[in-house]
C-alpha cells in the first residue's frame, strides 16, 4: 500500500491551505485559539473557525460538536499538563515540599504562558461557569488540591489550621493564575522571569523565610531539570 492510500482520510476542505504539520483537529484548535483570544469568543462563529482552517463548516463537526466543545478542549489543555507535573512532584517525597511547591508554581506559570495566545483569559468567560465545562473545573480543582498538598507538607504549612491552610492555598493558586491578567496587560513580558518571580512570591505566601528562597529555588530548578 502506498503512503498516499495508507494515510487516514480526513474530511473534505473548502479550500486548500498550506501544510501546517498539524492534524485537522489540532488545526481547528489553533485557529479557534487565535480567533477566541483576538476577536472574542462570542463574536467568533464555527463558520469563521472552519474558514480559518480551510474546512467546510460541516466538516468541522466531525471533530467537535460545536463551539463550546472547542472552547472546552482549549481550556482543558491549559490545565492537564500542569496537573501531570503536580502529580509527579507530589510523589517526589524525598525532596523538600517547599522546593516542590516552587517547581510546581514555576512550571505552571510557564505552561500558562506558552504559545502565542493567552488561553487562560478564556477562564473568565461566563460560558465557562456552565455544566458543559465540568471536566475543566474538575481537573483545575485537582491541580489546586496538589498545591494545597504541597503547602501542607512545608514546615510553615504543617503549623497551619485547616481554615488558614485553605486560605493560603487559594492565595497560592490565585497568584499563579494572576499571570493570565499580567500577560493580557503586557504580552511582551518575559515568561521565564515572570515564572521565577511568581514561584518566589508563592513561597513567601507559604511562609518560607526570605533567607531560604535562593536555596529552595535552586532545588526546585533541579527538580524541573530532572523531568526533561
Amino acid at each position: 500500500m502506498s503512503p498516499s492510500t495508507s494515510r487516514r482520510v480526513g474530511r473534505p476542505r473548502a479550500q486548500e491551505r498550506p501544510a501546517s504539520g498539524l492534524e485537522p483537529r489540532e488545526e481547528v484548535l489553533a485557529a479557534a485559539a487565535e480567533l477566541f483570544t483576538t476577536h472574542g469568543y462570542t463574536a467568533t462563529s464555527t463558520r469563521a473557525v472552519a474558514e480559518r482552517t480551510g474546512l467546510r463548516q460541516a466538516s468541522l463537526y466531525h471533530y467537535f460538536d460545536g463551539k463550546e466543545a472547542i472552547l472546552a478542549a482549549l481550556i482543558e489543555g491549559t490545565v492537564r499538563p500542569s496537573l501531570e507535573v503536580a502529580r509527579q512532584l507530589v510523589a517526589r517525597t524525598e525532596a523538600a515540599a517547599e522546593a516542590r511547591l516552587w517547581a510546581l508554581c514555576q512550571c505552571d506559570v510557564m505552561l500558562l504562558c506558552r504559545g502565542p495566545h493567552n488561553l487562560g483569559a478564556l477562564y473568565l468567560l461566563p460560558e465557562v461557569q456552565t455544566e458543559r465545562f465540568a471536566v475543566f473545573h474538575q481537573v483545575r480543582a485537582e491541580l489546586k488540591a496538589a498545591y494545597g498538598q504541597l503547602l501542607a507538607g512545608t514546615e510553615p504549612g504543617a503549623a497551619l489550621g485547616a481554615l488558614e491552610l485553605a486560605l493560603r492555598t487559594d492565595l497560592l493558586f490565585g497568584l499563579t493564575e494572576s499571570v493570565i491578567l499580567i500577560r493580557r496587560a503586557d504580552p511582551a513580558r518575559d515568561p521565564q522571569a515572570l515564572a521565577v518571580a511568581t514561584a518566589d512570591a508563592a513561597l513567601r505566601i507559604a511562609g518560607v523565610p526570605q533567607r531560604s528562597l535562593a536555596r529552595l529555588r535552586r532545588e526546585g530548578q533541579r527538580l524541573l531539570a530532572a523531568r526533561r
